[in-house]
């Protein structure tokens, strides 16, 4: 079921914009501690993600170090084809590179995103430099919706079905981009759902 928020939220880049929320972020599950998963081997990486124009800009700001860090040429982090979209901040997005069957970005050494360990070691807010798509993973938002990702949908995330709720999840993440107002709204529906679910058990 879809509901309507009391008003729109808008991301702190002006889109996107989050006006209705799928309730099935309040009952689908995932296993939330990513780096602690012993059988996906990060599988979720191997389409690569979006990223807004602005994003983009971001991380040429950081080209030299995280070159470095990565041993990634900056020719090598992008598709190099853009998609025109009114919900990416800058109206468009590319889309990382995927080599041998993954992001570029996924740390074959280790496990995760080097983007967000480069982040942390510099001491920088990884929102800023991580696409948002990725952050808020496995919700996603399009068309004004927040609502369980593509994977979520079609069964092909490996993880699904085991932890805490898509939302519980990724909630400490939405404030950064949407404002504490958003989770208040969301945490009086998802109580609603809940209650609601229990009463029919």
């Amino acid at each position: 079921m879809i509901h309507a928020l009391r008003r729109s939220y808008a991301c702190r880049w002006t889109v996107p914009i989050v006006a209705h929320v799928d309730e099935a972020i309040f009952v689908q599950r995932y296993f939330v501690q990513c780096l602690q998963c012993t059988y996906c081997f990060d599988s979720c990486c191997q389409y690569g993600v979006d990223v807004d124009e602005e994003n983009v800009v971001r991380l040429r700001r950081h080209g030299v170090e995280l070159e470095r860090y990565t041993g990634l040429s900056p020719d090598r982090w992008f598709s190099g084809e853009w998609s025109d979209d009114p919900e990416f901040p800058g109206g468009r997005h590319t889309r990382t590179r995927v080599e041998e069957g993954a992001c570029v970005f996924r740390n074959r050494a280790a496990r995760g995103c080097m983007i967000h360990s480069f982040a942390l070691d510099r001491g920088l807010d990884y929102h800023d430099l991580k696409p948002m798509v990725s952050v808020l993973f496995p919700v996603t938002f399009d068309g004004g919706l927040l609502h369980p990702a593509t994977e979520i949908e079609d069964g092909t995330l490996q993880c699904a079905g085991d932890g805490p709720t898509l939302y519980r999840g990724v909630r400490c993440e939405i404030p950064w981009y949407f404002g504490h107002d958003l989770v208040a709204e969301l945490d009086a529906i998802e109580a609603a759902v809940l209650a609601e679910a229990a009463q029919a058990d």
